[in-house]
């Protein structure tokens, strides 16, 4: 193992507020504008110390969306947003806004009135990661700068390869997180193993969500067909094409009973955004729905109103050391998942309690797996979505809060170590929630 570069009087540090305060960087369009900003919220919620307060600082995405004028934020989370700025200068004036970040977050700190060097803690996610962030704030906090892990780019996922600006960014501040990080939350066992190996203080935490936030399904009944639905943005790591080609092998009469819903996209997004050709939906015309992007309400509606949630990915590095945050987003609204194993799912979707787990990842292995829900009746359908809002519980934010706001502050187990918070915290959380 490599020897952390934590410095020893920097865990845990002083604290001179009688608030404890955390610091979270981003820059996404937050609270609820896509999966980062979920993510992030959730996390502050458990990081945030006992009567204390974490500062989201938030830099607006320059995408031609806006922050709302008002967010309806959970207790013990204050949002700051940094003052809005046209990026112009094409890529130069890009990197130039990007290296510049860590010093208007400390700016926009002081500015409120809030000391840096008097933090508790700080977690920022890999994306906004990298060694002028790591030199600003080695200077100006004397606490723990703990980053947040959630995938590891493959060179195949990008046509471009080691050409894409995007991909050589991300695996520079992966690299840079195995050896100038404090400590490290990896969104997956893959994931941890890697960064315990690098030396690094690391805590395994998947996507969290609020359980409480979550109505009770109310999908229509199984004898007027079923309705499936996809949520995120596709890509090319989520394989829709697969599921369409699951779709087509039905049986003619099975095949005119089955809906799904993608939301995230649209139908003229279909071809760039995701592994789907331009014409690929145009034979199930009517049972195949883009409904594009969507308020997060709307999700969660469509969430209510499905059946099952389908995510099919490839059994590969990016699939493994990931962990989709659609899932225990579908639990907690009571939809089963219809999937093939990757990453930790094992670990929390069984085959016929909470979904489907398909045997692989081919048309065939959906094929399979739709006329299993196919032949499901409404009380089969209900005792499976009640086991998956049970399973929920487990990604639950106030299961992980006093574990997670621990390792931010630098309080629990595993500072300076290079070993893993997870046998005696993590999995104990999962135990637990089973009952």
């Amino acid at each position: 193992m490599g020897v952390p570069t934590t410095i020893a009087g920097l865990i845990p540090a002083p604290r001179s507020t009688a608030t404890p305060q955390v610091l979270a960087v981003a820059a996404y369009r937050f609270p609820h504008g896509d999966a980062m900003s979920n993510r992030l919220l959730q996390l502050a919620r458990s990081a945030t110390p006992p009567g204390g307060v974490t500062l989201v600082v938030n830099d607006w995405p320059d995408d031609g969306s806006r922050p709302p004028a008002t967010c309806d934020l959970p207790p013990g989370v204050r949002l700051i947003t940094l003052p809005r700025r046209r990026i112009g200068g094409g890529l130069p004036g890009r990197w130039l806004h990007r290296c510049t970040r860590p010093l208007r977050v400390l700016a926009a700190l002081r500015r409120a009135g809030i000391r840096p060097g008097d933090l508790a803690g700080v977690h920022l996610p890999l994306s906004l990661w990298g060694l002028l962030t790591w030199m600003v704030l080695r200077t100006a906090v004397r606490c723990p700068v703990t980053v947040d892990v959630l995938e590891r780019h493959d060179r195949a996922q990008f046509p471009r390869g080691w050409l894409t600006p995007y991909f050589v960014r991300h695996r520079w501040a992966f690299f840079l997180a195995g050896r100038l990080a404090d400590r490290v939350i990896a969104i997956s066992e893959t994931l941890e193993r890697h960064f315990v190996g690098q030396g690094r203080a690391t805590l395994m935490v998947p996507p969290q969500v609020d359980c409480a936030d979550y109505d009770s399904p109310a999908p229509p009944s199984l004898d007027d067909g079923l309705r499936l639905l996809y949520a995120g943005s596709a890509g090319a790591k989520d394989q829709l094409a697969v599921v369409l080609g699951g779709i087509r092998g039905l049986a003619p009469e099975h095949r005119s009973r089955v809906r799904l819903v993608i939301a995230g996209l649209t139908r003229e997004q279909a071809g760039s955004l995701s592994d789907l050709d331009d014409a690929d939906p145009d034979d199930l015309d009517g049972q195949v729905v883009f409904l594009g992007r969507l308020p997060r309400d709307r999700v969660l509606a469509e969430l209510r109103r499905a059946h099952f949630s389908v995510l099919v990915r490839p059994p590969v590095g990016y699939a493994q050391a990931g962990f989709p945050s659609k899932v225990p987003e579908s639990l907690a609204a009571g939809c089963p998942v219809l999937l093939n194993h990757t990453s930790d799912l094992r670990r929390y979707i069984l085959d016929g309690q909470e979904g489907i787990v398909l045997d692989g990842a081919g048309a065939d292995d959906v094929r399979r797996g739709l006329e299993r829900a196919l032949s499901l009746d409404d009380p089969a359908w209900r005792a499976m979505s009640r086991a998956a809002r049970e399973r929920a519980h487990c990604f639950d934010y106030r299961a992980w809060r006093p574990l997670v706001s621990d390792f931010v502050t630098g309080v629990g187990r595993g500072s300076g170590t290079g070993s893993s918070a997870r046998p005696a915290s993590s999995a104990e959380v999962s135990r637990r929630s089973d009952g």
